[in-house]
């Protein structure tokens, strides 16, 4: 029966809406391309024509379609823009922070993560935190939340981090040193990322991060099933197109299902080690978040694989992410960097844990390098019933409803007019006076800053992800300069697939500091 209405759909795909979009596409793209190479990059509202929506600007942006997308609600009325797409579809785009409260708290079961986002992630997440809704959701959530209290966020950076940094990192950047090398720093630090993911998770060393920097066989298939899956989810074509290549296994869905079925297998066996640690009596009492899935008596490996996927998505790219853009505006910014090394150098007589706590200047720097450049750039949810938001648009149930983080990081009216400017004193005030005077970090309101989310979703790893950030920085710009080897005036592209990347990697040189 499946395959039947697939083809059948495929039929009225072909021989009645192709011809009549391709139409409508031969009549307007001609001006609407002109146009384009005319106001290459300008900031105006996009056209929409019957059937196909914003389709044409879409494509022509799709190279920067974060960017583009930001330079629209940035100029919309109440920051707020309905995109249309096929068929009469929209999709409502937002950075008024009113609205991000809105469909973050105060209607959270109105606005879920819902059956278009679940079945286009599907594959790839299965049923993981990070696309389930409703009492799954709530019985992720509960167990790994016993995996950031103070003593396993401790733990992480006394041992874990501090283990990594000094036996691979700092020896990698050594070597690189000496040796003149240009090294991709976005590679290094998505490799680093994915040893301590896993080992505080699920306590098990992938060593990914190595001497030879070797390619890895999981990482190609990660990064491919991370990347097909984001092009599904922010398709503005019809879904069919992409559920027909499946259903046929040709194109990138094969590949996808290549990547998806390696990286599960990677999931499963750190699951059945993990299962045979148990069964030979390993305590609980100081456990890993796999122990305690896995001991709760959800122990079905394809739900706990989802589980694993799920939180080496979250753990390896956007810290790396993070750190990647922060060094980068570090290398522009050098009286940050400056003072980002006193404070590092200043700290480092506290014991561990308290150093990398008491990081205030770098912890501004890490937050305003986000504001700039987030990990999870935009983050869409399905209206589960007819809705209005605060700032008047009406919703109707089944739409989307993005929030736009990128875009929010630009606004004027949150930032003031310096909001261009990479300023990590913008969330820090004085306190004391003469002598004893110290910055105090001040915190922006999540709604207004949702970098982490905010509302119930709230990220579980928000200060795990600073500390392991911030030892991070600490312990590369007491000893190193990072120096990018590409042209001073070239701005690395900003492109995200779930989770944001510098497009191409991000090259530099590594001068040791005498």
């Amino acid at each position: 029966m499946f395959n039947m209405t697939i083809q059948l759909l495929a039929s009225f795909l072909f021989f009645f809406c192709l011809p009549v979009i391709f139409f409508i596409l031969a009549k307007a793209s001609s001006g609407a391309t002109a146009n384009t190479k005319k106001n290459s990059h300008k900031k105006v509202v996009p056209k929409s024509y019957p059937l196909i929506g914003s389709y044409l600007d879409v494509v022509a942006n799709s190279d920067r379609r974060i960017q583009w997308l930001s330079d629209i609600v940035l100029i919309s009325p109440a920051n707020t823009y309905i995109l249309r797409r096929f068929l009469g579809q929209r999709n409502v785009i937002t950075a008024n922070p009113a609205v991000v409260q809105h469909i973050l708290k105060s209607r959270f079961p109105v606005y879920q993560k819902g059956h278009a986002f679940r079945e286009t992630l599907k594959d790839f997440l299965g049923n993981g935190i990070f696309n389930t809704d409703g009492d799954n959701w709530k019985f992720q959530r509960q167990v790994a939340s016993h995996e950031f209290n103070t003593r396993s966020l401790r733990k992480f950076v006394e041992n874990v981090v501090e283990t990594e940094l000094n036996d691979r990192l700092i020896p990698i950047l050594t070597m690189a040193a000496a040796q003149k090398q240009v090294l991709d720093l976005q590679d290094i630090l998505q490799r680093f990322a994915f040893d301590n993911i896993c080992k505080i998770a699920f306590g098990f060393d992938p060593e990914y991060l190595t001497q030879s920097l070797g390619p890895s066989k999981f990482a190609k298939a990660f990064d491919d099933a991370t990347e097909i899956s984001s092009r599904r989810s922010s398709s503005y074509a019809l879904p069919l197109i992409w559920k027909i290549q499946k259903h046929l296994n040709i194109g990138s869905e094969r590949r996808l299902r290549e990547a998806v079925s390696e990286v599960r297998e990677f999931a499963k066996n750190i699951i059945r080690e993990k299962k045979r640690e148990l069964a030979k009596g390993a305590s609980l009492e100081s456990a890993d978040m796999l122990s305690r899935f896995l001991s709760s008596g959800h122990s079905d490996e394809e739900f706990v694989a989802d589980i694993v996927i799920s939180f080496i998505l979250a753990g390896k790219d956007t810290t790396s992410a993070a750190l990647t853009w922060f060094f980068w505006l570090l290398s522009k910014n050098p009286e940050v960097e400056k003072k980002i090394v006193n404070e590092a150098r200043e700290k480092s007589e506290s014991p561990l844990y308290d150093e990398v706590k008491d990081m205030i200047y770098t912890h501004a720097a890490l937050s305003e390098s986000m504001r700039l450049y987030p990990p999870v750039p935009m983050d869409a949810k399905e209206v589960m019933a007819d809705d209005v938001l605060p700032d008047g648009t009406m919703v109707r149930k089944g739409m989307m409803v993005t929030y736009h983080v990128y875009a929010m990081g630009r606004m004027e009216k949150l930032w003031g007019d310096d909001w261009a400017e990479y300023k990590p004193e913008r969330w820090l005030e004085r306190e004391g006076n003469g002598d004893a005077e110290t910055w105090r970090y001040v915190a922006r309101d999540s709604y207004s800053y949702p970098v982490f989310q905010a509302g119930p979703r709230i990220c579980l790893g928000k200060e795990m992800a600073y500390l392991q950030m911030k030892k991070v920085v600490g312990a590369i710009v007491t000893r190193f300069r990072v120096v990018p080897a590409m042209a001073q005036e070239v701005e690395p592209q900003f492109v995200s697939f779930l989770t944001s990347k510098m497009k191409g990697g991000f090259p530099v040189k590594i001068h040791a500091l005498a």
